[in-house]
């Protein structure tokens, strides 16, 4: 007789799969995440290495006619003998000559009023003493003359009068000019020494004499007299460019003086050091030595502080390093090159030298010579100082050589902490902003933008790479290339590449999926080059990074304008090819089948197929697919015309996504229209060999199997005997996935038998040992499928068998015992996370089966007493 307590478990509900209407807890999400939805993972497209060094390789869309040659001859006479550039790097402005009237001797009352006289007439400037012609030399060079000239009598005057001071207006007359006590002493001080006119030329006046008698001011200065005034009135007088004469003359004989003895310095630097080591270069016919003589020669140049572009004897030193070219030898080359841009040539110059180190650079064997001489630091010291508008071809071949380099991982490290990944990012920017402010893609650049994304695909692979790219903001970059080059295929096909490395870590992904026109961009890449393999296969790998884990990115997928339509065209495309391809295959009587590689357009629906996965996770997203007959017949198409042995990645990402489909019971879904074919279709994976292929399968009948004629499909195909021995298979996964199938079946009381008959209940009792006490989704599955077969339980013994019914007795009562449940080396997180699914989903399912038991359970087999 059983008590109320017993009647009321009697009339429990058997487990069902959790409704859709019912809220979830977050132990059936987890659940629900483990054996209904799941991303699909994917290998990243694979890119062969060129065979050989060129700007653009044999898979580029560049015609021979349409791009700059990779292979050239360079002599000496190819370089300019006079660099085009200024000494001075800078435009001179042209002088002023603004003539200014002395004044008058008649007019005492007021100086200020004067009579213009005519300019100096130039043969007597050719009579004028040797310092006043250095002075006309320097005026030549830059500097600025006194734009007047004094009379003698005027100068005894101002030679009287250098000390005369004012205190009351603070004025202070210095040279005959005068000029206020503080700007005086301010701008005097700056130049210790002046230049003052005698007569008969310019002399110095030091700091000490000027203002000696600043302290003391004379007595008819004090006492304010009529000579007092009209000296005052004469002060206001001056303009401004009196001043600035004065200064310009003072700087200039200063700068005189110091260019004299630079250029001393210079001379004799030149004649002691470098004039020898020229002479072994013109001299020495050992290469070896020449070599030697080059690094010696750069040295020297560092040391005499000459390298650059304002070196006077520059070009006689440039027209001996241009000689030497036609030696032939790529060693001497390059330590020339490197002399050569430190000299800062330009122009011509600057493309031959460049295109220099790039011939040398596309031979393999030479890597070693590059990373000798440092070469590299001189390339991007290059594209970091030189204007890329002016040198644009220049440029090409600069970064061409550094994309050579770039492929040997010797030189990965060395370039990145040079700064490599910034200068070319700037090259970027610096052609974003120029084809925005033009309107239209500057000539070369796209052959410019070819070597540095490809450059920066090879330099991708770097975590530090991957780290600055982030910040320095480069995706959206990348995507702005894309959009102002979207006819350019090499480029855009660099950048999917690019992308295809950085979108397979998550913080890049993030990066990505925030800028939200990519989805637009990508889609319209699609479309645009639907045939060209390289280029959609990386855009859909990239697509199916992006929805792998980010909802967000689902959604704005699938919401843009004709999204699910351009996948499925694409699929269609590629379908017809890689059936066209098949069919060859099987005339051409080809070798058999042994787990070979996905073809170039197997591998563009496998990716195709994972984005579908993917954004079905969504719970908006995944209704609107199960219900779209387009998508179903790709997926069921798939199925149909490949075998697991044909293309296996390709059938289980079709099975995979099926599955994630078959998770939404919605009225209109297509999956639950079609699925006794869909059932017939996974047949052939459930006896296959392949035990990923298997798991898919069983993964979607544990779907399906809610269905009560998909339960009857089961069981009249024998489908439940395999489930049940998969229970034996020791792997988790199989073990949850089958355990959930039976669940299904035991759901309905006359297939509650087929546990018995096949085992079963042993296999059951058997994982729950081996697995429960670390995987209680498990545990808490076989509890459930163990709690529907025992429904009409009348003796435990009967139902479960007495050695099995003791068994989970005493698992049940360990199970259930906190202390022993919880306890174990795990971590916080860990064993929170145990304590989640232990308290529930296992703790309310096992009592109530162990109390099943009990209450059904009359004795207890007597234990056997152990002998010692």
């Amino acid at each position: 007789m059983l008590s109320p307590s017993d009647k009321k478990l009697e009339k429990l509900d058997p487990f069902y799969r959790p409704s859709m209407s019912k809220q979830k807890t977050s132990a059936e999400i987890i659940s629900e995440a483990r054996n209904a939805l799941r991303t699909v993972r994917t290998q990243r497209p694979f890119t062969p290495q060129e065979d050989q060094r060129k700007l653009f390789g044999p898979a580029s869309s560049r015609t021979p006619e349409n791009r700059p040659s990779s292979s050239f001859s360079l002599h000496a006479s190819s370089f300019e003998s006079s660099d085009s550039r200024p000494i001075s790097g800078a435009r001179l402005s042209p002088l002023e000559l603004k003539p200014k009237a002395p004044p008058s001797p008649t007019t005492e009352e007021d100086p200020c009023l004067a009579f213009p006289k005519p300019p100096v007439d130039p043969v007597k400037i050719r009579r004028i003493s040797s310092a006043r012609a250095r002075l006309f030399r320097a005026a030549s060079q830059g500097a600025l003359l006194l734009d007047r000239t004094l009379p003698s009598a005027e100068s005894k005057k101002t030679v009287e009068s250098k000390e005369t001071v004012t205190m009351g207006d603070s004025l202070v007359k210095i040279n005959g000019i005068y000029l206020s006590e503080s700007n005086a002493i301010g701008h005097l001080k700056n130049h210790p020494l002046q230049l003052t006119y005698d007569g008969g030329g310019f002399s110095e006046m030091k700091e000490q004499e000027i203002f000696k008698g600043t302290t003391s001011l004379p007595s008819h200065l004090r006492s304010g007299g009529d000579q007092g005034r009209r000296r005052a009135r004469a002060s206001s007088c001056p303009s401004r460019s009196d001043l600035n004469r004065l200064e310009n003359t003072a700087v200039s004989k200063a700068d005189l003086q110091e260019k004299d003895t630079q250029k001393e310095v210079d001379e004799a630097f030149w004649n002691t050091r470098i004039i020898p080591i020229l002479h072994e270069l013109e001299t020495e016919n050992d290469v070896e030595a020449v070599c030697a003589a080059c690094t010696h020669l750069h040295r020297v140049l560092e040391e005499g502080n000459m390298l650059g572009n304002k070196f006077k004897r520059r070009s006689v030193l440039l027209k001996t390093l241009y000689k030497l070219v036609d030696v032939g030898s790529d060693m001497l080359s390059l330590k020339l090159a490197k002399i050569i841009l430190a000299l800062k040539v330009s122009r011509k110059n600057l493309l031959n030298v460049c295109k220099l180190i790039f011939k040398i650079s596309r031979a393999e064997k030479n890597d070693s010579l590059i990373q000798n001489d440092s070469i590299l630091e001189s390339l991007l010291e290059v594209l970091r100082s030189e204007d890329l508008q002016m040198n644009t071809e220049a440029f090409l071949y600069c970064v061409g050589a550094i994309k050579f380099i770039s492929g040997n991982p010797g030189f990965l490290t060395e370039m990145i902490s040079k700064g490599a990944v910034e200068i070319l990012m700037n090259l970027i920017k610096q052609v974003n902003e120029n084809t925005k402010k033009s309107g239209a893609c500057l000539p070369n650049s796209g052959h410019l933008l070819v070597q540095v994304t490809a450059t920066l695909r090879n330099l991708a692979d770097s975590p530090l790479t991957r780290s600055k790219l982030l910040s320095l903001s480069a995706l959206a970059e990348f995507c702005t290339v894309m959009e102002q080059y979207t006819t350019d295929p090499d480029v855009c096909t660099n950048i999917a590449r690019i992308f295809s490395k950085l979108t397979s870590y998550h913080d890049s992904c993030a990066a990505l999926a925030n800028y939200s026109r990519c989805y637009a961009l990508f889609l319209n890449l699609i479309n645009k080059y639907q045939k060209k393999q390289d280029v959609v296969i990386r855009i859909v790998f990239i697509l199916g990074n992006l929805t792998a884990k980010n909802n967000q990115a689902r959604e704005q997928f699938f919401k843009e304008k004709g999204s699910i339509q351009t996948l499925l065209s694409l699929f269609q495309t590629f379908y017809e090819l890689d059936q066209n391809s098949e069919k060859l295959a099987s005339d051409g009587e080809t070798q058999a089948k042994l787990q070979r590689q996905p073809s170039g357009s197997e591998d563009v629906l496998i990716k195709l197929i994972r984005v579908l996965a993917n954004i079905a996770i969504h719970p908006r997203i995944g209704p609107a697919l199960a219900a779209t007959p387009q998508v179903v017949a790709l997926l069921l198409t798939t199925l149909e015309y490949k075998s697991i042995d044909d293309c296996e990645e390709l059938v289980i990402n079709a099975a995979a996504t099926i599955n994630n489909l078959s998770y939404y019971q919605v009225k209109n879904s297509v999956i639950h229209d079609k699925k006794l074919y869909i059932a017939e279709l996974l047949l052939k994976l459930l006896v296959s060999n392949n035990m990923d292929g298997i798991l898919e399968a069983v993964r979607v009948f544990g779907n399906l199997s809610q269905y009560r004629d998909i339960c009857d499909f089961i069981v009249r195909k024998n489908i439940h005997k395999f489930m049940i021995a998969l229970l034996d298979a020791k792997h988790q996964d199989i073990c949850f996935s089958a355990c959930g199938v039976l669940l299904n079946l035991t759901v309905h009381k006359d297939k509650r038998v087929i546990l018995k008959d096949g085992g079963g209940i042993k296999k059951l009792v058997d994982c729950l040992k081996d697995f429960g006490p670390t995987d209680w989704q498990l545990a808490c599955l076989i509890c459930k499928t163990l709690w529907n077969f025992s429904e009409n339980i009348t003796n435990a013994s009967s139902c479960f068998g007495d050695e099995y019914t003791n068994t989970l007795l005493v698992l049940l009562s360990s199970f259930l015992d906190e202390e022993l449940a919880l306890d174990g080396s795990f971590d916080q997180d860990l064993r929170n996370y145990h304590r989640l699914h232990w308290e529930t989903e296992f703790k309310p399912v096992a009592q109530q089966l162990l109390n099943r038991i009990q209450s059904h359970h009359t004795f207890l087999e007597p234990l056997p007493i152990p002998s010692f």
